[in-house]
């Protein structure tokens, strides 16, 4: 049978575009895994799952990585890896316990060991060093514990402070997260934060038998062997419903995001570790904000707001610390994700992309951040799909790239 000219055009061109699009994909270069951690059960078992997804260096899309694992138990809620990206540690508020994963340069994660606390664990941090791993616990009882690393096992609890409102020692309080300076040998001290809010006075919906301040950050000093002691003036009054903290890669400045009231607040960092309020905060943010992130450079901040799915946008004054909300040249200072983000992260490799895990959305949004602005626009084919209830992300580089960073 002869073809027509017609059929023969058509034919040379489905072959260019396939030859175009073999090429096109083997030019895909991955600088980044996401492990996403969601926590609805499957259908065979009540454990959380980890996706892992490979970052494009080109486009920042999503696809997918090494095979979904295991969360290594119940309702996971947080992740923090170790500073050199080759260790994984995941909280699983539903049973209590905080699983090890080694990373593998490919992105396939393997479970290591397992720690179980007296109570759910809600956030995760590394310390520089990769020495020592903190976790804040409880559910009306809050306590920071720190625990010994070595080569990233989970060793024994080496400190744990009782995270209390002096006067009010019998309030209901719950812990909500926990940082860690990044550089930890500055003048201001190897410090580490962690935030709570009383719940015995505030309690929407419920009753309130407390005329405590509600919100609080918790500062203490990291000594030898890990002894923590509290820092001059800890704790900290820190807006209503402080859910997460974050600091600038220099150790100038801690951030907090207040759920209840819609705001973002700053402190500076002071010798030995002390916080001061930011003389002209607190920021606005979108509604119910909860989760914030700096990007690599300590330039721009970026705030997820569950309420609105939106990213607000920041540029911090390096002088002062003082965010500035980044205006898109569409006029916006926030973007749109897909519905309820509750965790947010900037890619470690470029310091260019940043992404959101959507709770309700059972999906990860996926921003290109300009950075010359630090405005953000969607990356191609944005949201991308998880599993079901997705509560926390954390990005780690592929290794082909160097690490975007700025020095103390």
């Amino acid at each position: 049978m002869k073809f027509s000219k017609l059929s023969q055009l058509f034919l040379v061109s489905a072959i260019g575009l396939l030859v175009a699009t073999l090429l096109t994909a083997c030019q895909l270069v991955t600088v980044d895994y996401v492990f996403v951690a969601s926590s609805a059960a499957t259908a065979t078992s009540p454990n959380g799952q980890i996706d892992t997804y490979a970052v494009d260096s080109e486009s920042g899309a999503l696809r997918e990585g090494a095979p979904t694992v295991s969360s290594g138990g119940v309702g996971p809620v947080a992740m923090a890896v170790s500073t050199d990206y080759s260790n994984l540690y995941v909280a699983n508020a539903g049973d209590n316990t905080v699983v090890h994963f080694a990373v593998a340069s490919n992105g396939v994660l393997t479970s290591k060991d397992t720690v179980t606390l007296s109570g759910p664990a809600v956030a995760l941090a590394v310390d520089s060093a990769s020495t020592y791993l903190y976790v804040v616990y409880g559910s009306n009882s809050a306590t920071l514990a720190e625990f010994a690393l070595s080569s990233g096992t989970i060793g024994a609890q080496t400190a744990s402070e009782s995270l209390v409102i002096p006067g009010f020692t019998s309030d209901s309080m719950v812990p909500t997260g926990v940082f860690v300076l990044a550089n930890n040998a500055t003048i201001k001290g190897n410090g580490v934060y962690a935030t709570a809010y009383d719940q015995s006075s505030y309690n929407p919906g419920g009753t309130t038998t407390s005329t405590a301040h509600p919100g609080w950050v918790f500062g203490f000093t990291i000594g030898s062997g890990g002894a923590l002691s509290s820092t001059t003036n800890s704790p900290y009054q820190a807006g209503v419903k402080p859910v997460a903290i974050t600091g600038d890669p220099t150790d100038r400045f801690v951030y907090v995001t207040d759920f209840a009231s819609n705001q973002l607040i700053g402190y500076g960092i002071l010798n030995d570790s002390t916080l001061s309020f930011l003389f002209n905060g607190p920021f606005r943010t979108g509604n119910e904000p909860t989760a914030v992130a700096i990007d690599p450079r300590g330039k721009y901040m970026y705030v997820s707001n569950e309420l609105d799915s939106s990213v607000s946008a920041f540029v911090i004054n390096l002088a002062n610390g003082t965010p500035s909300a980044a205006v898109n040249p569409t006029g916006s200072p926030t973007n749109s994700t897909d519905t309820e983000p509750v965790a947010i992260a900037i890619d470690p490799a470029l310091g260019r992309y940043v992404y959101t895990a959507n709770f309700l959305g059972n999906s990860v949004s996926g921003f290109r951040l300009d950075p010359n602005a630090g405005t953000l626009t969607p990356t191609q084919a944005t949201p991308y799909p998880s599993d079901d209830k997705p509560t926390a992300l954390v990005i780690v580089p592929h290794g082909n790239h160097s690490v975007q960073a700025v020095a103390p």
